[in-house]
């Protein structure tokens, strides 16, 4: 067996572990049990904590971010202008409509749109986004100092179908295009990668220029808006709605922690530090995070992800009935959770990359493995743990302990009830309007929408994740799959 098949079995081996450990430890060891129950409890009150006191930070700073003039800030440079921003719009089979409100929220920017070079990443094998694409030249296309249309092919030997290695491809043929062909200059360019539907602020590109231009390490930068999957949010059937809110606020939490920050969905870098590190990987389905660690060990832990406290207004999951959404939700989760997967290339490059703090690179590193191992786990732990362990052993349930035990864990949690509240109005005031369509009553039904959560957690959190992870331990690889999108 392999370093690399051995890291990919742990994470599965470690999850199934601790669930079946709720079972087995709840029968012969029932007191040790409670007691790990309880400290994860405690825990998950602190993780809601600081949650939710980074999203409230977050909320704050974005207000100041979207009244603040950022063009005026990029003018305070005398190089301002030779700044152009390179957007990669990545486009497989999602409807024309999709990617042409992408366009329309592009032309929209207050940074001078002949600074921008639109770069639309279209599939070999979906050869009617070309097409598309070459109808909107004319509309749209035309606003932009630059308008590209670019074709992966399908079946290149050695390559996963997906994301990344389409952004891999268009990269490399905007450089040929852009800078080898028409000389501009790579110290002055950055890269965005931009899916189909994400929607950036109109301030968006202004704000990156500024901050482009303010820090002496942009050539080890990413920059990362707050990605908020609130596009369609009033359309989808409560139970996904209470996800993608909950996926919303742990993005706008995350955002601010720069310790914990990583590129993630919608992205800019300057493009001189993805042609150093070669590009996207064209053989993984995760790309967002294996770009930013591949860049973070090459340049010996150097690198990091600077916020934009603007927003990136993305579609969250949806299809043409409740239930396909359903599913194409999950789909979407087991996508993310598939970031597992990364974890034995991250150990490896952590393990071939020696230089740089050994310190920093190592809490990075144990973060994400934190995020992913507890992703399948919290659930069971949390909603189910103090039941299970009163189930599988009565007599301990008759116990003081075991008595006491769903009572002390459920008095823990409830104060993250607390917690709830607080996000649920941050959630109120960063939501769109309710659309004229939408039924005013379904807008007040929205609170108790989140009574869904332990249901809802289970079937679009931890059994999406508990999936990715079987499925990596037993080597059953899922292939790359596009997230349906309505237009």
């Amino acid at each position: 067996m392999t370093r690399k098949r051995f890291l990919e079995i742990l994470p599965g081996f470690i999850t199934w572990n601790v669930i079946l450990f709720l079972f087995w430890g709840g029968y012969f060891i029932p007191v040790a049990t409670a007691y790990f129950i309880l400290a994860f409890d405690i825990f998950w009150v602190y993780k809601g904590l600081t949650v939710t006191i980074t999203v409230l930070m977050t909320h704050f700073k974005m207000l100041a971010a979207e009244h603040l003039d950022w063009l005026r800030e990029a003018k305070g440079f005398l190089d301002w202008k030779r700044v152009k921003h390179v957007i990669i719009i990545l486009i497989a089979n999602e409807p024309a409509e999709v990617y042409r409100k992408t366009l329309e929220a592009l032309a929209k920017q207050s940074m001078p749109l002949n600074q921008l070079a639109v770069v639309m990443a279209t599939e070999g094998r979906y050869p009617n986004g070309e097409k598309e694409c070459e109808k909107l030249r004319a509309e749209l296309g035309s606003k932009f100092g630059e308008y590209l249309i670019t074709m992966h092919p399908a079946n290149i030997v050695g390559e996963i179908k997906g994301k990344s290695s389409n952004e891999a491809w268009a990269a490399r043929e905007a450089k040929r295009i852009l800078i080898d062909e028409k000389g501009w200059d790579i110290q002055y360019m950055t890269v965005t990668s931009n899916d189909a539907d994400a929607r950036l602020h109109p301030q968006y590109f202004a704000c990156l220029t500024f901050k482009f231009l303010d820090d002496p390490h942009r050539y080890e930068r990413f920059w990362q808006p707050v990605v908020m999957f609130y596009n369609n949010i009033w359309r989808l059937p409560a139970a996904t709605r209470v996800v993608n809110t909950f996926a919303t606020i742990w993005v706008m939490g995350l955002q601010s922690r720069k310790d914990r920050l990583v590129s993630f969905s919608c992205y800019s870098a300057s493009f001189r530090l993805i042609l150093e590190v070669g590009y996207w990987d064209t053989d993984v389905i995760p790309e967002d995070y294996r770009i930013f660690f591949k860049a973070f060990f090459k340049l010996e832990g150097r690198v990091e992800a600077e916020p934009i406290f603007l927003p990136s207004f993305q579609d969250a999951a949806e299809s043409t009935t409740t239930w396909k959404t359903f599913v194409n939700d999950y789909k979407q989760k087991q996508r993310w959770a598939w970031g597992v997967s990364d974890i034995p290339t991250f150990i490896e490059m952590f393990i071939n990359n020696p230089k740089g703090s050994w310190i920093n690179k190592m809490v990075r590193l144990l973060r994400v493995i934190e995020d992913h191992l507890l992703w399948p786990i919290n659930w069971f732990v949390i909603t189910a743990g103090a039941t299970i362990s009163t189930l599988v052993n009565p007599k301990f349930a008759r116990t003081s302990v075991g008595f006491m035990l769903p009572r002390i864990s459920s008095v823990i949690l409830s104060i993250t009830l607390l917690f709830l509240v607080i996000l649920f109005v941050i959630d109120s005031k960063r939501k769109p309007p309710r659309p004229k369509d939408v039924a005013f009553w379904r807008a007040w039904l929205i609170p108790f929408e989140f009574a869904l959560m332990p249901v809802v957690g289970f079937f679009f959190g931890a059994l999406p994740g508990l999936d990715a992870h079987t499925r990596l331990m037993l080597g059953r690889y899922i292939e790359y799959r596009v997230t349906e999108k309505v237009g």
